[in-house]
């Protein structure tokens, strides 16, 4: 898996960073989730290498315009591009429906591929055999959710060389062994699987925050992850004018990641007040609290690495 930034900016779109939208791309069979879909965020994906017909789930965290107001364009070009037969599953706050159907409606757009809208509450919001979300409410303006992702563990890896030793050559009984199944050989001998099929390999964790201020959700969100994207509108001298407009500084980010356990944080959501020269001066004020901590960029991929 890799995650893959196409807006980084808050508010309203700049010239280095468009409003937020993050591709969490699934390597394994090309599908893409989608985190929040600002407006031109399919302008964006154009210099990527993401097709639209891939996207299979979107989650939308608030409903402000800089996090949804891609989303109808976005709709009606995947429509052109065929692909009738892939399903988009599309979640986020209660609202969501009467946006995308309105846009839709008004604007005679018509999509020709099922669309399933889910307005969503606290809680498990999906599953299914690879991966859970968990959604939890934020502390923003307006409903905010943030999303966590967890992949499910793997099995370990079978011990071929010790099955060879034991002159049991490789063949379907492999398969079933790595099951964990009981196999009773030729010569008699009975074989557990367990016993030749090291320990599970934990899945990876990702939580991905919508707007909020610092808040105990996000820490539950994030405990223990593998990588933590979160929000840092303004910098660490600005706590006041953070909690005003509902936001985080770039230190109360780190300080959650700290507090969660998580491995790497990834800030985002910048202020356009920041320039370009300030974006290392961000991202050190994160390391002082949180050393392993980048600051997002439009077009950034980050991978995220499976555990051994």
């Amino acid at each position: 898996m890799e995650l893959l930034f196409l807006g980084t900016g808050a508010g309203m779109p700049a010239k280095l960073r468009n409003v937020t939208s993050i591709a969490l791309k699934h390597l394994h069979d090309g599908s893409v989730w989608l985190f929040d879909c600002g407006e031109a965020t399919q302008h964006q994906i154009l210099h990527t290498s993401i097709r639209p017909r891939k996207i299979n789930k979107i989650f939308i965290t608030h409903l402000h315009g800089d996090h949804i107001f891609g989303l109808p364009g976005l709709l009606g070009s995947r429509s052109f591009l065929g692909g009738e037969e892939d399903t988009l599953d599309i979640y986020g706050p209660k609202g969501l429906r009467d946006f995308i159907t309105t846009s839709l409606s008004v604007s005679q757009t018509h999509v020709k591929y099922e669309l399933n809208i889910h307005e969503i509450e606290e809680g498990l919001i999906f599953e299914d055999d690879r991966f859970t979300v968990e959604a939890k409410k934020l502390d923003h303006g307006i409903l905010s959710f943030g999303y966590r992702i967890v992949e499910k563990d793997k099995p370990g890896t079978l011990m071929v060389d010790k099955l060879k030793e034991l002159g049991i050559p490789p063949g379907p009984i492999y398969k079933q062994l790595k099951l964990g199944e009981t196999v009773t050989l030729e010569d008699g001998r009975v074989i557990n699987g367990k016993d030749f099929v090291g320990p599970d390999k934990k899945g990876r964790i990702i939580t991905i925050l919508g707007d909020t201020r610092p808040c105990e959700n996000s820490i539950k969100l994030a405990k223990d992850a593998d990588l933590l994207v979160h929000e840092a509108t303004f910098n660490k001298d600005a706590a006041e004018q953070a909690n005003d407009y509902f936001h985080s500084t770039t230190l109360q980010a780190a300080t959650i990641a700290k507090e969660a356990g998580v491995k790497q944080l990834i800030i985002t959501h910048i202020s356009s007040r920041f320039e370009k020269k300030d974006w290392p001066i961000l991202e050190r004020e994160a390391q002082e609290q949180f050393p392993n901590t980048i600051i997002a960029t439009d077009f950034k991929t980050v991978p995220v690495k499976a555990n051994e």
